[in-house]
């Protein structure tokens, strides 16, 4: 029997390459892996002599003016606490916690414990003008490095200052993904025209910005051929499921949407401005509240937010088992400094922190309550040069038709077809209305975002018909890093369950690692699966007619709706 690496199928997956670019980490790797490598999506660039300092926080920085967030951050913790202590454990018994006052006491008395011969130096003496991944944490914060981040929230991260233009950002992801390429996957960078890559993009999109992300990866990098594949559809291939109503939360972003047989819905999609990161400061504050033994602990530092969100990984869940507090202890191990250990107590704050995601004001901390959620824009809302069919030439297009036929139609006697023609001529600017009146569908009255809950149902009411609200509220798919907490899904089933209009009742259901994969590379998985399929021979666009017909072969091969 042949081994199956020998197989004309894994053969074609190994010169497949599957880039899923995201705020905090790039994972890539080939089809036929098992899993992709994982790197920080990060770019330290040495400055030149007398150059201007940029550094990027890898955490959304807290809001400038404290004392008057102050009072909202710790109204919403109190009522999270007490919703917390009317529930009752599995077995039927009330919870109960310790008081704040009692674990202040123990932290306040907890004494660093030096661990000896273990001070490690910062590695600002790498050579080169560039370090690329978890490298740049180990680098000096007021040393001679700026440090970027390609993607911010979701997107671009493209700002006014250095390295902040469309051409600094795509040059920063140039060189981290051939770093990787080159240094992780072992390929030869002049090889490259063998390979063909798949782009995983988010499921709301700039389209100038996915040309950008074409030229990148087949005129700049040099693949042979390539095709771009949103989030969400591609986390449906993961989990193997054939419709969703996916819910990504990343570290940056949340972001929902109603996907069936490989097709987002565009009305159905939203992304919020608030993840996993939002969750770490939110959980730092609670502990500082505490007493956190730590007291030197600063997110300038890398080092030190790499710790925050370390025990926010190991910390928070949402068991409601488990009451009262808890001892743990950590290290800290900073560059010229001793390892410490640190002993603290823990209590219901390890819960409270991961439900910012439904109570959305314990974001006020770093604003991202506040924030605008972000809808998919209508075509005629992103007209592009090169684009000549977009929105507006439709339009105009469709009004020349019109007056031609109705030329026609009179002199040849013909019935009047004028209701025909305004569906279709006022057909774009109907999607256009409603693009503008839709952001506000996601923002309480109060002015706050909306809670993953809630998010999750106006997804779903804006499907087109029942029979499909009824399959989303059956399949609620949960993904992305920002969102692993034990048991904050039966939280979410049971939030949804109280809201699901009565005529879907009859059934609903997360799903979170379908076929036992990680639910931080499902859609990651599904782009390598959907690369491989034999449909999938359709959709790859080649250097040669990228470069001859640009943004017209994207729109004609695109496997979303464009």
């Amino acid at each position: 029997m042949a081994n199956n690496k020998d197989t004309p199928e894994h053969l074609q997956a190994q010169n497949i390459i599957v880039i899923h670019p995201g705020s905090l980490y790039l994972r890539i790797g080939r089809a036929s892996d098992v899993n992709p490598c994982r790197i920080l999506h990060a770019i330290a660039r040495r400055r030149k002599p007398g150059g201007h300092a940029y550094r990027e926080l890898i955490l959304p920085p807290p809001i400038a003016k404290p004392k008057e967030l102050l009072p909202e951050f710790e109204e919403c913790r109190l009522q999270v606490s007490h919703t917390l202590q009317s529930c009752v454990q599995s077995d039927g018994r009330r919870r109960y916690a310790t008081p704040p006052q009692q674990i202040s006491a123990f932290n306040r008395r907890s004494m660093a414990e030096p661990i000896e011969g273990s001070v490690t130096n910062f590695k600002d003496d790498l050579a080169g003008s560039t370090v690329i991944g978890e490298e740049v944490v180990s680098l000096n914060p007021d040393g001679e490095f700026n440090l970027h981040f390609p993607l911010k929230r979701g997107e671009l991260n493209l700002h006014k200052d250095v390295g902040g233009s469309l051409s600094g950002v795509m040059a920063d992801l140039q060189e981290i993904w051939e770093y990787v390429l080159k240094h992780r996957l072992k390929i030869d960078l002049k090889q490259l025209k063998n390979y063909k890559a798949v782009l995983v993009i988010p499921d709301i999109y700039n389209r100038a910005y996915l040309k950008e992300f074409t030229t990148l990866l087949l005129n700049k990098i040099g693949f042979g051929c390539c095709f771009l594949l949103q989030d969400h559809v591609a986390a449906t291939f993961g989990a193997g499921l054939g419709y969703a109503c996916v819910v990504d939360v990343g570290d940056q972003k949340t972001s929902v949407s109603c996907v069936e047989d490989g097709i987002s819905h565009p009305n159905t999609r939203v992304r919020l401005d608030y993840g996993g990161a939002d969750v770490t400061q939110a959980f730092f504050w609670m502990l500082q509240k505490c007493a956190f033994p730590y007291k030197d602990c600063d997110q300038k530092k890398p080092q030190d937010v790499m710790l925050l969100k370390q025990l926010k990984e190991e910390y928070c869940h949402v068991n409601l088992d488990v009451c009262g507090s808890l001892e743990r202890s950590f290290t800290v191990q900073n560059s010229q400094q001793a390892k410490c250990k640190y002993t603290l107590q823990v209590g219901d704050e390890a819960i409270v922190a991961p439900l910012g995601l439904f109570y959305t004001e314990l974001f006020s901390v770093t604003g991202a309550n506040r924030s605008v959620p972000k809808t998919q824009k209508p075509s005629a809302a992103q007209p592009h040069p090169e684009d000549c069919f977009d929105a507006e030439y439709l339009r105009e297009t469709g009004r020349r038709g019109k007056e031609n036929l109705e030329q026609t139609t009179n002199e040849s006697g013909l019935g009047n077809t004028e209701n025909q023609d305004e569906e279709m001529v006022v057909e774009g600017l109907d999607q256009e209305k409603e693009g503008k009146a839709s952001e506000k569908d996601f923002i309480l009255p109060s002015g706050q975002i909306i809670g993953i809950d809630q998010a999750v149902l106006q997804s779903i009411e804006r499907c087109p018909n029942d029979e499909l609200k009824r399959k989303m509220y059956g399949c609620i798919l949960v993904v992305g890093g920002g969102m692993k907490f034990t048991g904050i899904s039966n939280w979410l089933q049971n939030r949804v369950a109280l809201k699901i209009p009565l005529m879907f009742r009859s059934e609903h259901n997360i799903v979170t690692s379908s076929k036992d994969i990680d639910q931080e590379i499902t859609a990651w998985k599904g782009a390598a699966i959907m690369s491989c399929l034999e449909s999938a021979s359709e959709l790859w666009l080649s250097e040669p007619e990228w470069t001859r017909y640009g943004l017209r072969i994207l729109r004609e091969k695109a496997v979303f709706m464009w």
